[in-house]
Formats: structure tokens, sequence, C-alpha cells
């Protein structure tokens, strides 16, 4: 007798194996060519040129990336958010220099506010699908949420530029006069401090913000009871954030805000939340089918680089992870 469809098992449900091998079979499902690309050179020892190649599908002639880089960033032309992204991602190839650093701040100095900072979106993206949280103004503010991990990014790999001067000076000034923030902002000023040249006084700020972060409660510090804590305002419903989106590597100074236990329960949380198709959930508004498809490979790489800064990914040890 054939199988009931009920009764048949989910065809994507990952096989029981190692949290790694099942994230591998959810990215080789899901992923774009890209994603596919980063896990089989971050976790299987792949050489990083077709990681290159993929992202080089998202770049355009005036040196900044567009086309659903940032999955939520609809559209071909570039923007802040989706550049930004790119930087990360050549940095985590060790190619965030050179022509590539070139050719990103020489089109970074042409979408520049007065003040020397870069406005979150372009005007550009209104005529593409986007969020409908995320506002398009016609004369976009300066924001740290687009500008900080963009210096921070330069800066630890020691790239000098012109644009770079007047985009520090607004990052400082941001980050010292916060007083009250949200989590990305907060995340954007960490990346800042993570990469800047001055190590004493981003030390100082570092302290200020994570005072600020713990105070305002913008961080989940028992995962048992995020169900019933609030979330910032804007957020969707259990669009929380914990220890690790903060503190990424142990090496970030967002580590010092936490104690050892909780680093550990926030890493419990993160290990555990693997879901059963092998892949991590995104936390925040779904507003559209292919976005949520296209976030949550990435959303998995992420989580599985961050377990295994903290020698918590089994399947992969530290000692032997590629690239470290």
């Amino acid at each position: 007798m054939a199988e009931s469809p009920t009764a048949a098992a989910d065809p994507l449900a990952a096989p029981s194996a190692d949290p790694l091998s099942r994230a591998e079979r959810f990215i080789w499902l899901t992923g774009r060519v890209l994603e596919q690309r980063r896990f089989a050179h971050l976790f299987r020892g792949a050489d990083p040129g077709p990681v290159e190649t993929a992202l080089s599908a998202y770049a355009n002639e005036d040196g900044g990336y567009g086309h659903a880089l940032e999955p939520d960033v609809r559209g071909p032309s570039s923007q802040p958010l989706p550049t930004m992204t790119a930087l990360r991602l050549l940095d985590e190839l060790g190619l965030c220099g050179g022509q590539h650093a070139e050719r990103i701040c020489r089109w970074l100095t042409t979408v520049t506010n007065h003040d020397g900072a870069l406005p979150a979106v372009l005007p550009s993206l209104r005529d593409y699908p986007h969020p409908p949280y995320l506002r398009v103004p016609d004369d976009p503010p300066s924001e740290l949420l687009a500008t900080g991990a963009v210096v921070g990014t330069l800066h630890r790999n020691e790239v000098w530029h012109a644009w770079l001067f007047r985009a520090t000076e607004f990052c400082w000034r941001a980050v010292e006069s916060l007083d009250r923030t949200h989590p990305y902002e907060a995340e954007a000023a960490v990346a800042f401090l993570d990469g800047v040249p001055d190590r004493a006084r981003a030390e100082r700020a570092a302290a200020r913000l994570g005072r600020i972060v713990r105070e305002r409660q913008l961080v989940v510090l028992e995962p048992r009871r995020a169900s019933v804590l609030p979330v910032s305002p804007g957020y969707a419903p259990g669009e929380h954030h914990f220890a690790y989106d903060y503190a990424r590597t142990p090496d970030s100074l967002a580590r010092r805000w936490f104690s050892d236990a909780e680093m550990e329960r926030a890493l419990d949380a993160l290990a555990a939340a693997q879901e059963d198709d092998g892949g991590w959930p995104i936390r925040w508004r779904e507003w559209a089918p292919g976005t949520r498809l296209e976030w949550r490979p990435i959303v998995t790489i992420e989580a599985l680089r961050t377990l295994r800064a903290y020698g918590r990914e089994p399947g992969l040890s530290p000692e032997r992870a590629p690239g470290r």
C-alpha cells in the first residue's frame, strides 16, 4: 500500500548527522551560489577564488554592490547596505584591500553626505521592492548603522583612503554621544570599535556602550525567558538580540560585556536553534517569501562561524578550521 502523504517523511528534513553535515545539506538544498561557495571555503577547505567570483555577480560598474546581495535590499542599484556586506565578505576572504577597496571607496565618496557619513539607503531603492518598514526618503540622513561597519572593516584591513578621515570622525561622534540606541545600531558601533586604530579610545567607548546595552535591556541574558521579554520599538515579535550578536568572536570588545556564564548560555541557545532541516531561522520580520529563503542560508553560515569562533562547532575542531 502506498504511504499516505501525512505519513511520508519531510523531504527537506536533514538526516540524523552532526550539526555541520546537516547544515551543509541545508546549504546545498537552499543556498545561492554565493552561500554554497562560502560554505565550501569556510568549512570544507575549498579555494576562496570561487567565492570572489560569485560575489562579483553583485558588483556594479560604479564600484558599489546591489542585486539583492543583502536580501532585503532588492533591485540592481548600488546601495550602502549591500556594499557593506560585500566588504565584510571580502574581509572574510582576506581580499579587503587593493583594487577592491579602491573601487568601493571611490563609490562611497560619491554617495556620502556632507558630514562624511553614509545613509542606510539611497533614493534609487524606491524604484524596486523593499520592506515596508524601510523608509526611503528623498534626502536620507547619515547613519551609524550604515557607516560603522564599513569604517571598522576598512581600518581593520589597514586600508587608507581619503574617504575614511571624515567617516571615522563621524563614527566617533556618533558612538561617543549615543544615549538611546537599538540593537542593530549597537552592532554597527561594535564593528567600528573593533576595527578602529585608536584602541584605548575604542575600549573606553565600548565599555560605555556595553553599559547602555545592558541597562536598556538590548540583549537577552536569559535565553529561556526570551519569549516574555519586550523587543526594541519597531522590531518584529521575537526579534531579540543575544550576547553573540554583539560579540561574534571572543576577541571582540563586546565580549567584555558578558560573563562567561552569560556567554555560554547564549551559545547554548544558538546551537539549539538549528532546525530539523539543518538550517537556522531568521528572527526579523518576513515581508516576502523569497527573502526568507535567501536569508536562512546566510544566517546558517553566520551561526556556524560564531560557534566555531568559540570552539563550539561539532564536526570541525577550531585547530583545523580553514582560515584560522
